[in-house]
């Protein structure tokens, strides 16, 4: 297994490494004392792990960790009604994509009404969040334009390094640079409890259920540093979809239900209402009752600092003596055995 420890003290010097950096990275924040709009709920973690409160002025309707974010002015929502089933949710994103058409709309008058100094968005899943095509409109309009943050991480290593790239931006490098000591430290803590020559369970974690996705990016990474092996999912490749028939085949000891932007109860619910063939009761992980719901939207969709506790959650579940925090732990929902034990047609 990688030493997380050593590699998190070499993401740290990147801080004053500058071709370590993003190759999109422009001109550094020189005002400390500025105002800053989060789009993107794993940097509005960022931002309060490294001490913010006042300067965060803005964020998205998605922005709900920690509690305190949901008293920022929200500046952009989501075309997509909250409440809708998951098929619809997938024909809704499909036809949205499928005609050119964003699914955020940003408040240009709001945006501009906050005159941030900074703002924070992605370009790595334009369903997931908003990108800075949403931004170019509101935008527009400004007289003096904001410096933008764009960030893209593939695995765990661009999150780290992204991390120290807020910091930096921000005018809080050594903030920065202590939190990554102590992700490092916590995920050292951990490779050590775990047996070089631990057995290494096959691994299925579903993104999406209907239709079927697997998590990509930098969730096979985490599946691997916690003790498992991902039976179908890549790194550093984004999330794709897979039919019924992969999953039986790839034949998983251990299967996590984790939708994106779910809380571990929704995605119990959800697995539980779904009318699944005998095939897929006669797989290991449901044949033994190792089918588990994950908190996806807090420790394992956002890449941000408590994918450190998803992994620790991840570790606990391949290898049950290990010991974890409680709110890892709390991160692992059981789905009952034998909830699809009647067989439906295929």
């Amino acid at each position: 297994m990688a030493d997380y420890h050593s590699d998190a003290s070499q993401i740290q010097r990147a801080n004053s490494t500058r071709d370590r950096l993003p190759a999109a990275r422009s001109r550094v924040v020189h005002s400390c004392a500025m105002r800053i709009v989060s789009l993107l709920p794993s940097a509005t973690e960022i931002l309060f792990a490294l001490g913010f409160d006042r300067e965060i002025v803005g964020v998205s309707h998605e922005c709900d960790f920690p509690a305190r974010a949901r008293t920022k002015t929200v500046v952009i929502h989501s075309r997509i009604p909250h409440d809708a089933p998951p098929a619809e949710i997938d024909r809704l994103v499909s036809e949205y994509v499928h005609r050119g058409e964003s699914l955020y709309a940003v408040d240009a008058e709001v945006l501009e009404a906050l005159a941030p100094d900074l703002i924070i968005t992605q370009d790595l899943c334009h369903v997931c969040a908003a990108s800075p095509d949403d931004l170019a409109t509101a935008l527009a309009r400004f007289d003096r334009r904001p410096e933008v943050l764009c960030l893209n991480p593939q695995d765990l290593t661009d999150v780290w390094r992204d991390i120290l790239w807020v910091g930096e931006e921000s005018c809080r490098g050594p903030q920065a640079e202590s939190l990554l000591e102590m992700i490092g430290a916590r995920l050292g803590a951990l490779e050590r409890q775990i047996p070089p020559s631990a057995e290494r369970p096959r691994v299925a974690f579903l993104e999406w259920l209907q239709p079927f996705y697997v998590g990509g990016h930098w969730v096979p990474e985490m599946i691997q540093v916690a003790g498992g092996e991902d039976a179908l999912g890549k790194v550093r490749t984004p999330s794709f979809r897979v039919h019924l028939q992969d999953i039986v085949e790839a034949a998983p000891e251990i299967l996590l239900i984790a939708p994106c932007g779910y809380t571990a109860q929704r995605a119990r619910d959800e697995y539980l209402s779904m009318d699944l063939p005998e095939q897929w009761n006669a797989m290991p992980a449901v044949r033994n009752g190792r089918v588990y719901a994950l908190e996806a939207n807090s420790y394992f969709s956002r890449p941000g600092p408590r994918l450190s506790t998803g992994i620790e959650a991840l570790a606990k579940l391949f290898h049950p003596a290990i010991e974890v925090s409680g709110e890892a732990e709390a991160a692992i929902l059981p789905v009952s055995a034998g909830a699809h034990t009647r067989a439906a047609s295929v």
